[in-house]
């Protein structure tokens, strides 16, 4: 897997020379499954292979954007971290404006959202901001701006159903057309699965004699719930003006309530293009949220800490019916530990490794590790064979497992490998401090902006051991939380 014949290697190759190599087949490289992940993977490929072509099951929608089957969890809110957007501009340039431009809201935290997680947050100035319009109109969007290579053919109403090659190369898939069920083999040098948390790379691999991956995993049996709504009062609203038709005055873009261990429901209202807001409800194991429309007002007004979430949704038009979503657990494919598994074949986005959606996590690391993608595959150091870029995709993706699984190993119920769920000894001492950065997180600004930008991914871990942010949560008390929502930010950040 790891010598200069390796298949990732040999896919590799600039697409202004010769589309034939060593034995005159063309360089070809084929990607399952068109979600973001599989489209900004097919993207940084059109610059390596001859010839890239994308799979996907669904019919992709032509120009307007539109949900997919084959994305369950595109009715629910979607957040883009700041660490996202970044990537995207260094995949697609330009591309945070393009998003502007379609009408997606940016949020700015914490200075745009009334938030709660076991205390008030204080709505300190902007930190950082994220984009919260739906996954169908970012889909397109990249959509639009990734099938305009000509590099790139798109099959999609067809299914991948097998690989060819033999344990130690992948050679091509199979593939069957969805409603005529012919099937046929489509040869390609390198084979990048995408096709998302429901991955049938394990049986695939099983087909020709290779091993799976070994799978991490740890569910705390989150389910959510979400429904579509028009703000009727005008209580959401940027204008820091009293709602209309007697909505309260608020100058918030956003509302949340944050789940955590001792309060495992939550639920928040995110804004979305057009005017529109997704409002959503999430709890665990046994105490899901409904997806009726009378049971989903009780479900807010009897299992949320303060009824300004509830409140709001009674005075709100419904615009759509309610979804649910349950499949939420953390899982890792280990494609990076030893095993009999073939050069060129590799795993990105959810098929690498899914997160909790509860921590918004998705988007951005499906853009940065398409940037790590782009970043191995021309790294002039190196060799890019299979095991070495896969190792580089896994790396892209580990601070946002170690913040989602870690995260939720707390929650009551979590359930998964041992070794996922228990505390090492040599841990509790760093866990004790991150215990006072979370406490001081909510009101404090240096702490606040520390632990922010980890969590948006933008930084890593060792920024919350830095000097300031030591002496800030070590040397002084946290500030105190608000009593009540704080539906105004302070009179000195609203100019």
């Amino acid at each position: 897997m790891a010598d200069g014949r390796d298949a990732v290697a040999a896919a590799k190759r600039p697409r202004s020379s010769a589309s034939s190599g060593a034995g005159g087949r063309s360089r070809h490289a084929v990607v399952i499954g068109g979600g973001l992940a599989g489209l900004l993977s097919a993207h940084v490929l059109t610059r390596h292979a001859a010839e890239v072509t994308l799979v996907e099951r669904d019919r992709l929608p032509a120009q307007a954007p539109d949900h997919r089957p084959g994305v369950p969890q595109g009715r629910h809110p979607h957040i883009l971290l700041e660490s996202g957007q970044q990537a995207l501009d260094s995949l697609l340039p330009g591309f945070s404006g393009q998003l502007r431009a379609a009408g997606s809201p940016r949020v700015g935290l914490p200075a745009d959202m009334v938030q709660w997680q076991e205390r008030w947050f204080a709505r300190l100035p902007a930190m950082q901001t994220i984009f919260t319009g739906s996954r169908a109109q970012l889909e397109q969007l990249v959509r639009e701006r990734v099938f305009a290579d000509a590099a790139l053919r798109v099959l999609d109403g067809t299914d991948v159903v097998g690989l060819t090659g033999d344990a130690a190369r992948v050679h091509g898939v199979v593939l069957r057309e969805r409603g005529n069920g012919a099937r046929r083999v489509l040869d390609a040098d390198l084979v990048v699965d995408a096709s998302g948390r429901g991955s049938h790379a394990d049986r695939w691999l099983t087909g020709i004699g290779a091993e799976p991956a070994a799978e991490e995993r740890l569910d705390t049996g989150l389910a959510y719930a979400s429904r579509l709504y028009r703000d009727t009062r005008g209580e959401l609203t940027r204008d820091g003006v009293a709602g209309r038709e007697g909505g309260r005055s608020t100058d918030a873009l956003a509302y949340y309530v944050f789940p955590s261990p001792a309060h495992p429901n939550g639920g928040g209202i995110l804004p979305v293009e057009d005017g529109r807001h997704l409002a959503i409800l999430f709890g665990l194991r046994g105490d899901e949220p409904p997806t009726d429309g009378e049971g989903f007002l009780r479900y807010a007004a009897s299992r949320l800490p303060h009824p300004f979430i509830h409140d709001w949704l009674t005075h709100s038009e419904p615009l759509s019916p309610v979804h649910g979503f349950r499949k939420t657990a953390n899982v890792r494919r280990r494609y990076d530990r030893p095993g009999r598994r073939p050069a060129g074949f590799l795993a990105v986005g959810d098929a690498l490794c899914t997160f909790n959606p509860i921590y918004g996590q998705g988007m951005a690391v499906a853009a940065l590790t398409a940037v790590a993608l782009r970043d191995a595959l021309a790294d002039p150091r190196r060799t890019p064979t299979t095991l070495r870029v896969q190792r580089a995709l896994l790396n892209a993706s580990r601070q946002a497992w170690d913040i989602s699984a870690g995260a939720d190993k707390s929650m009551p119920g979590a359930v998964g490998d041992r070794a996922m769920t228990r505390t090492p000894l040599a841990q509790r001492p760093g866990n004790w401090y991150l215990g006072r950065v979370q406490r001081h997180y909510a009101t404090e600004p240096v702490a606040a902006a520390a632990f922010r930008s980890v969590l948006d991914l933008s930084s890593p871990f060792t920024a919350l051991f830095a000097p300031r942010v030591a002496r800030a949560v070590l040397l002084r008390p946290a500030p105190p939380a608000p009593a009540d929502p704080p539906l105004h930010r302070p009179s000195e950040d609203t100019g």
